[in-house]
């Protein structure tokens, strides 16, 4: 069954614990933290302080993804307080392998994130040494945009990648996830699906949570 995972991005930071108690009472799998850097993304998000602050609330595990510039030097500080993923963008390291294996040294599963115009062709030489793929379905840098469907092929080509691997990695989907989306990428080989909006935006984040699972 594929796996859910909200973004706190959309969720109402003034009671962000409860928040977080809702989607995980609603059948949530993850914990999805956006960590920007206002350099490798326009915009500016959270730091250590807030994963730091939110791992008591929650038996998720908290999946962490940095959209930011030189990750290596924020790796330990992000696992230090308590991520159990960390993501990185290919274009933002210098040495993969090495990031990689910086992230799995502190005892916290590393993933790779391929942005829409990155080619998966990025993943051949560390897929071995990862334990989740990112797809980003919209530009990373804002919550609410809209699906970009030409990446719906690069999941399915991920996908048979793994397969023919023969690797136990996660597909994570992240970018204007819905209910009909879901759907997309659910048959194209994603087993994560990251959603902020259509979740946090309805009343019932159970319904919601399982309107995506489908």
């Amino acid at each position: 069954m594929v796996k859910i995972a909200p973004s706190i991005l959309s969720a109402d930071f003034s009671k962000l614990g409860e928040e977080i108690k809702d989607v995980e009472r609603g059948g949530a799998d993850y914990i999805h933290i956006d960590v920007m850097d206002g350099h490798f993304v326009p915009n500016i998000t959270i730091g250590p302080l807030i994963v730091e602050a939110v791992r008591p609330i929650t038996k998720l595990p908290l999946d962490v993804h940095l959209m930011i510039e030189n990750p290596d030097q924020y790796i330990e500080a992000f696992a230090n307080a308590g991520a159990d993923y960390i993501t990185v963008h290919v274009e933002a390291c210098k040495h993969l392998h090495r990031t990689i294996h910086l992230i799995k040294s502190f005892g916290v599963k590393a993933g790779v994130v391929l942005n829409p115009a990155t080619p998966v062709h990025s993943l051949l030489h560390v897929l071995e040494d990862i334990d989740m793929v990112l797809l980003m379905t919209v530009n990373p840098g804002f919550g609410g945009q809209k699906f970009i469907e030409s990446v719906l092929p690069k999941i399915s080509q991920v996908r048979d990648l793994i397969i023919s691997k023969g690797l136990t990695v996660e597909i994570e989907v992240d970018g204007g996830v819905n209910e009909k989306t879901a759907k997309q990428c659910i048959e194209a080989g994603a087993t994560v699906l990251v959603a902020g909006s259509a979740i946090y935006n309805e009343p019932d984040r159970k319904q919601a949570i399982e309107k995506i699972r489908g």
